[in-house]
């Protein structure tokens, strides 16, 4: 301990000093930090960690460090402006930078850009939507109606599929720099990526190209801007389906990213979800104790790699920006918002400034969901936020996910986060999961997980002990709030392929006998049955239904599939598919 002590504590009162110099709360405090209290923290014993973090990951515990972020924030309020780092070019690739994110998609020509006339009310949602449902071409509408001073043009459907079945996930590779032949697994992996990385933390610049364009109050009319309406029943005119939200507690400690619908109100409020236990409710919930509303971004047409982040599952305490460096490998360029401290991603097509009230609430909804209704009857009070500012890129571009039936945004980013946070949360806890996936079919209520099934026998368990390890550490954690059913299979089972899936799960896994349900963990209230199903409590409504047979516990499998793959020589199918379009068979994609 002594020697701890004396290799810590020159580091720390160095570190110290520094920080009597500052009194800023902003988040720009967290944007460098001296080298040497950076070293002197890492020395800190283990229980200094946020426990809860430190139980799953690596990464998180390096990042939820409560004094070391706190400290490292206030050590960045002595920098002076003309120290702040210049933007890289890495800025400019397309996970970094939504406009030339916008350029690969032209390039990979999975872009149609419609220049006549659009009406933002319906048509353009219009379009959207059978964009999502056939997997077609993302539209960029460059000729909204409406649209006033480069506010603004809409791309749909960013992150939904493209019909080619070799480039099926290409548009989400694309948010992560992965070429567009990725796979899902791909996506996953790297999106995990990070999480035994070192953070790094966002570069503060003095302006960027959000700043292009500045609007004070009395100088914009959000009613009178193009917001898109996108379903017949909806309530209003939904600006915000894909940007994200940016708030940070009190303290300055905790900057949080994510992404929660929004409507426009009136001229300069808009009205959104803040559920509970989501990041924002939690925030929103500390203001309100302190008596003072919310101070708060809405960035809109942001780096995809930071969407992406703004997606997942992150565990409380936890900021986005660090995560999305360790997972790009280089640090995102931010800028100070013009009327409150928040930073936004520089390069971001559209942001909106202001307050999130404590005490002002407006109706919101309905609206079409991600799982695949409109309930006409659903208007609920939701806190309003209040725009004060502005700023927005010439010829601004508004990211736009036109929610509905498979297979759009909440969809691809929502579901395939979810899991590969559970994947990541079995794993830590040594559980034999190699692969996790939620089906777009079950409208992300589910996730299918393949089992390693020799590390399974290994582990000497039942089927009954297997399920509720897997149950209870997955439905009481962030990473399966919006999941409802996990469908264990072995490892003949395709994950990614629906048709196995179903296969598995409809012959293998006997009702009731195979499951284990929970009735008290907290469900999501989105989900149609949750709200609008005959059981009037939001929890419960989760099960674990496993779909490997009894001998994969024990001996091994016993059986062979019925199929082209298993029940034929291998010399045999070879032949025939050399020979299928002969045959006079349409050619296989």
């Amino acid at each position: 301990m002594t020697e701890l002590v004396s290799k810590l504590l020159p580091a720390y009162l160095m570190a110290n000093a520094l920080l009597s110099r500052s009194h800023d709360d902003s988040e720009s405090r967290r944007l460098s930090a001296d080298t040497q209290q950076r070293d002197a923290r890492a020395c800190l014993p283990e229980h200094e960690y946020r426990k809860d973090v430190l139980r799953s990951y690596n990464f998180y515990q390096i990042y939820t460090l409560n004094d070391w972020s706190h400290d490292k924030a206030k050590m960045a309020s002595t920098t002076s402006p003309e120290s702040h780092h210049v933007s890289h070019s890495n800025q400019d690739l397309p996970h970094m930078n939504f406009r030339s994110f916008v350029a690969a998609l032209k390039e990979d020509n999975d872009i149609v850009e419609i220049n006549e006339e659009i009406d933002p009310d319906l048509e353009a949602g219009a379009i959207i939507r059978k964009v999502c449902e056939t997997d077609d071409k993302a539209p960029l509408f460059n000729n909204l109606r409406g649209a006033d001073k480069g506010l603004w043009r809409i791309l749909g459907a960013p992150a939904s599929l493209r019909h080619d079945p070799k480039q099926k996930w290409g548009r989400i590779a694309r948010h992560l720099g992965l070429p567009p032949t990725s796979s899902m697994n791909d996506i996953i992996d790297k999106m995990l990526s990070a999480a035994h990385k070192q953070p790094i933390p966002p570069n503060l610049v003095p302006t960027g190209p959000c700043k292009e364009n500045i609007l004070r109050d009395g100088e914009f009319d959000l009613t009178k801007l193009p917001c898109p309406l996108l379903h017949q029943s909806d309530g209003g005119r939904y600006i915000q389906t894909y940007g994200m939200h940016i708030v940070q507690s009190p303290d300055g400690k905790w900057t949080n990213w994510s992404i929660a619908r929004a409507m426009v109100n009136d001229k300069n409020h808009l009205v959104g979800l803040v559920i509970e236990p989501q990041h924002i409710w939690q925030i929103h919930q500390m203001w309100k104790k302190e008596g003072k509303d919310v101070p708060w971004a809405l960035a809109l047409g942001v780096p995809p790699a930071a969407i992406m982040a703004a997606s997942m599952p992150i565990p409380d305490g936890v900021t986005e920006s660090g995560y999305i460096g360790a997972m790009t490998g280089c640090a995102l360029d931010v800028v100070k918002c013009e009327t409150n401290n928040m930073l936004v991603p520089a390069n971001t097509e559209i942001v909106l400034e202001g307050t999130l009230s404590i005490s002002e609430t407006a109706p919101e909804g309905p609206f079409g969901e991600m799982h695949g209704y409109v309930f006409p009857a659903d208007t609920h009070q939701w806190p309003r936020y209040k725009v004060d500012c502005i700023t927005h890129r010439n010829d601004a571009i508004l990211p736009v996910s036109g929610c509905g039936r498979i297979t759009d945004e909440t969809h691809t980013l929502i579901g395939t986060l979810a899991a590969a946070e559970i994947r990541r949360l079995c794993q830590d806890h040594g559980l034999p999961i190699k692969e996790a996936f939620a089906p777009f079919e079950s409208q992300v209520t589910w996730v299918a997980l393949k089992v390693d099934t020799e590390k399974l026998r290994a582990m000497n368990t039942t089927p009954e002990e297997f399920r509720k390890k897997i149950g209870d550490l997955i439905f009481y954690h962030k990473a399966g709030y919006t999941i409802h059913r996990l469908v264990l299979v072995g490892e003949d089972i395709d994950i990614f392929n629906f048709k196995d899936v179903m296969f598995a799960f409809s012959t293998r896994c006997r009702p009731e006998t195979d499951e284990t349900f929970y009735q008290e963990c907290l469900g999501f209230p989105l989900v149609p049955y949750m709200s609008h199903g005959t059981a009037a409590s939001n929890y419960g409504g989760k099960v674990v239904s496993d779909a490997l047979f009894p001998v994969e516990y024990t001996t091994g499998q016993d059986w062979e599939l019925a199929d082209f793959k298993h029940s034929f020589p291998v010399e045999l199918q070879e032949r025939v598919n050399k020979k299928w379009e002969e045959y006079g068979f349409r050619k296989e994609e």
